[in-house]
């Protein structure tokens, strides 16, 4: 019996770095690209539909114009600054921050007497988030490297925990939950906008590992990952406000990754998809 619980757990291991290794690429191959493609859509005319994309999760046109415009790769699915009531003076923490959108605009909340932490597994993420933070002047961000579910942040640290589309990628989610709460003083608020489920997807998009990058695969039902959070610690677990998520531009499109490959998908599967993904805002507090 312990034989087969060590090799159920090597293989859930090797499955989660498998997992771990395809989200790095993609997100990684998007780092690279961003930049190219945002002076191709400013060419063309086409950043007006990035900053549209942005205002359907809930961005104003003050806060679109206030980042540096390359920071936005329109991978979210909400506004946690927004929805965390940030302080001057609070520290912060984005976990998965990617270029580094939302750290920017929590700067400006926290002003020079606090401070803002992102942190990514991806290096070429940090890398860009670094590049934005220096052209743009910004002296009250950091920007570490690190696994989301062992976070280079100390414990009891920060006063405010966000994050924007990332939790449904991590293999472990309660364990990244976890580290929330580590890091994360008595008193701190959690504010995180996600993607869940309503009912379980098509096969063929759980079988997709690939599927990772456009935040489908990954996603676990409503229900599980709001005790998730219960279970780490976190009281008074708020589900803010839901709603349907545009998943056709995850399927075909996925900011220049298509899941599965750009399979061929009837509109009944489409339909499926869509009526399965939900978009949550959630809320909580460190006793």
């Amino acid at each position: 019996m312990m034989e087969e619980r060590g090799l159920v757990g090597l293989m859930l291991t090797l499955k989660e770095r498998e997992i771990k290794r395809v989200v790095k690429a993609g997100y990684a191959r998007i780092a690279k690209q961003a930049t190219s493609e945002y002076a191709s859509r400013c060419c063309l005319g086409e950043a007006d539909a990035q900053e549209e994309m942005s205002k359907r999760m809930g961005y104003t046109d003050e806060e679109i114009q206030a980042a540096p415009p390359e920071s936005n790769l329109g991978l979210g699915c909400g506004n946690p600054v927004a929805l965390a009531s940030i302080s001057e003076g609070e520290i912060v923490l984005d976990m998965g921050a990617g270029a580094g959108f939302d750290c920017f605009l929590a700067s400006s909340r926290v002003g020079a007497s606090g401070k803002v932490i992102g942190v990514d597994i991806t290096s070429e993420m940090v890398e860009k988030a670094r590049v934005n933070c220096r052209n743009g002047g910004y002296t009250n961000i950091d920007f570490r490297q690190g696994d989301l579910e062992n976070m280079p942040v100390a414990d009891e640290y920060v006063d405010v925990v966000i994050s924007n589309c990332v939790i449904n990628l991590i293999p472990n989610k309660r364990l990244a939950f976890r580290e929330a709460f580590r890091v994360m003083k008595p008193g701190g608020r959690l504010a995180v906008s996600d993607v869940v489920l309503l009912k379980e997807l098509p096969q063929f998009v759980k079988n997709c590992t690939e599927a990772y990058i456009s935040c489908l695969s990954g996603a676990i039902m409503k229900e599980d990952y709001i005790d998730i959070i219960k279970s780490v610690g976190f009281r008074d677990v708020r589900l803010v406000a839901e709603s349907r998520f545009p998943v056709e531009s995850l399927i075909f499109e996925s900011s220049g990754c298509s899941a599965c490959g750009d399979p061929e998908i009837t509109p009944e599967q489409e339909k499926e998809i869509r009526d399965s993904v939900l978009s949550i805002k959630v809320t909580a507090v460190k006793p």
